[in-house]
């Protein structure tokens, strides 16, 4: 299996990744609903055996409660998996999401994060939003210092638009940015990609499916029945005009798919992993069954011709709906 190095760091990614965001569970504010552990674990596990070498989350992905679950798939687990997760969101005692990059609070958070995924250096520490804008300085530069102090191999940032970047490596390097990247939301291509592309930034793009939408697995039904809590009621892509047009986009990804034995969400992940600015790719995955149903994208790749095939695709949805 053919990996990439993360920017200009000594990380070897496979093309795909285990994003654990659902893995958080139910009980806070970007849920997806109620997620049991032991499903989570399975997917986990299911992904590493099949070669996949790391796994993305978050501090605030159930409010810390991720991370645990992260842990707790790696007990025992060899080789181990590079891990990667984020700061700058907290929670107070009320449940309430809290914006914040100030030295202290990062500080707080890098040291709850290495004890609740049970590791003495987080390999890749990320800034999870540029928010608040005023304090990007602060949070990078408290980054650079755990950084030197070994408490994190390498620090990227998530969510940066090209004038954040620009901010913070002003200050020191940067290992990488994660901006939402799908066949559906692609407007990294206008700036992001080029940027990281040429300044040496590794990219690992998440919602390669747009959060399920591009499986093959969604229809209106389904949509229709989303549990109360889950974030992507509220979401514009499950919504009209958007849903109907990423439906029919699913079923021409299901066709280029049947031409392979490969699902619409493996061609969904196989187009973003065709940008040559992209190192890897963020799965999300909440069993066993998900996620052999994706791991097909670690080896599959699209051709010139079916990349033209979904850009003409898109350009007649365009029109369409101008």
């Amino acid at each position: 299996m053919q990996k990439r190095r993360l920017g200009t760091s000594d990380l070897e990614l496979t093309p795909i990744g285990i994003g654990a965001w659902a893995m958080g569970g139910s009980g806070w504010a970007f849920s997806w609903g109620p997620q049991d552990d032991r499903d989570s674990i399975a997917a986990i596990r299911t992904a590493l055996e099949a070669g996949v070498n790391w796994i993305d989350t978050a501090a605030v992905y159930g409010y810390g409660h991720a991370e645990e679950v992260v842990a707790r798939a790696l007990e025992g687990v060899s080789p181990r998996p590079y891990v990667f997760t984020k700061c700058g969101r907290n929670w107070n005692e009320r449940g309430e999401i809290v914006k914040t990059l100030r030295r202290e609070d990062v500080r707080k958070e890098c040291e709850n994060s290495l004890r609740r995924l049970r590791v003495e250096t987080i390999d890749l520490y990320q800034i999870h939003w540029p928010e608040p804008e005023e304090q990007i300085e602060e949070g990078w530069e408290t980054l650079v210092r755990l950084k030197e102090e070994g408490k994190v191999r390498w620090i990227g940032v998530s969510n940066f638009q090209v004038s954040h970047m620009e901010r913070a490596a002003r200050i020191a390097p940067i290992t990488s940015n994660q901006p939402p990247y799908s066949i559906i939301q692609p407007e990294a291509e206008r700036e992001i990609l080029p940027y990281c592309q040429a300044h040496s930034i590794g990219v690992i793009v998440y919602a390669p499916m747009k959060s399920g939408l591009l499986t093959g697995a969604m229809t209106r039904e389904r949509v229709a029945r989303l549990h109360p809590e889950d974030w992507r009621r509220r979401s514009p892509y499950f919504q009209e005009p958007m849903l109907t047009r990423a439906l029919r986009l699913v079923e021409l990804l299901r066709a280029i798919g049947a031409r392979h034995g490969r699902s619409p969400g493996e061609v969904a992940i196989a187009w973003t992993l065709r940008h040559p600015a992209v190192t890897g790719a963020i799965v999300g995955m909440r069993s066993a069954a998900q996620a052999s149903g994706i791991l097909g994208a670690l080896e599959f790749r699209l051709s010139p011709e079916e990349i033209e095939e979904i850009a003409a695709f898109m350009s007649r949805s365009e029109e369409a709906t101008a």
